[in-house]
């Protein structure tokens, strides 16, 4: 089973901001102008108490970006609640080992048509390992909208594509890491069917699957592919970590919504 993750509402934030902004008021007939969504201070945090530690880090570069601030920081405040809802539940015993949190938001990509940000790290709330926290915001300034693979792709042929093309690369690093451990006969085998059992569950054709993405973008500011993540325990043992695979815009391109075309290489 795949980790619980923690999914920022988005279009929450969002809709709430644009809200906020178009609401004239009732004593005014003359409508107003949407007010420019308010300043969000990113500002990186360090706390260290003897039952919890906490680490989290911003790129300053999303500052410029109020809306996709914001969704930065509800995502890494619902990580945060979580931490301490864990402490708070430990009835003032002090574990075993800190209970922990680190997160770090790095800038990928900064172009006035795109820019994206990774979210990577984890928490920790007792046994044997920590749960992973992987997210990825991909914003464009001059829609004011975030991304999103649902948009992104529109119909069942597109996603069967991008699943097609995912499969067969897991599948081939799949074969050369058992090579690479010399593995042979039943071992071989058995590892090669367990892995290609998780492979299939972890990339089915829909969006869900594929939520997580990086723009790979060219010298031209264009996206020339798109790398899909996939966190630990989608498509690989927890062990193994965080895998991807990258698909380029000439795969993508028949399937991406027209709205989005322009943002790709030979679109």
């Amino acid at each position: 089973m795949r980790p619980p993750r923690i999914v920022p509402v988005l279009a929450l934030c969002i809709a709430l901001a644009a809200c906020d902004g178009a609401r004239a008021p009732a004593a005014d007939p003359q409508p107003t102008a949407p007010a420019a969504p308010a300043t969000v201070v990113l500002a990186d945090v360090v706390e260290t108490r003897p039952d919890y530690i906490v680490g989290i880090s911003y790129p300053q570069s999303a500052s410029r970006h109020p809306l996709l601030a914001q969704a930065l920081k509800a995502y890494a405040e619902a990580a945060r609640a979580d931490l301490m809802k864990a402490v708070a539940g430990s009835n003032g015993q002090k574990p075993p080992v800190p209970y922990d949190l680190s997160l770090q938001f790095s800038g990928l990509v900064d172009t006035p048509e795109v820019v994206a940000v990774a979210a990577d790290g984890s928490t920790y709330t007792g046994g044997a390992h920590g749960n992973p926290l992987v997210a990825r915001f991909v914003w464009l300034p001059q829609r004011q909208s975030m991304l999103e693979a649902g948009q992104l792709v529109g119909g069942p042929a597109g996603w069967q594509a991008i699943s097609d093309a995912s499969r067969e690369q897991l599948m081939t690093a799949l074969s050369q890491r058992l090579d690479a451990d010399e593995l042979e006969g039943a071992d071989r085998a058995a590892q090669l069917r367990s892995g290609s059992v998780m492979i299939d569950a972890g990339t089915e054709p829909n969006p869900r699957d594929f939520a997580l993405f990086e723009p790979v973008m060219n010298a031209e500011g264009q996206i020339r592919a798109l790398r899909f993540v996939f966190p630990p325990t989608q498509v690989a043992p927890y062990e193994e970590g965080t895998r991807t695979v990258e698909i380029p815009a000439r795969l993508l391109l028949p399937h991406v919504a027209p709205d989005y075309r322009p943002l790709f290489q030979g679109g």
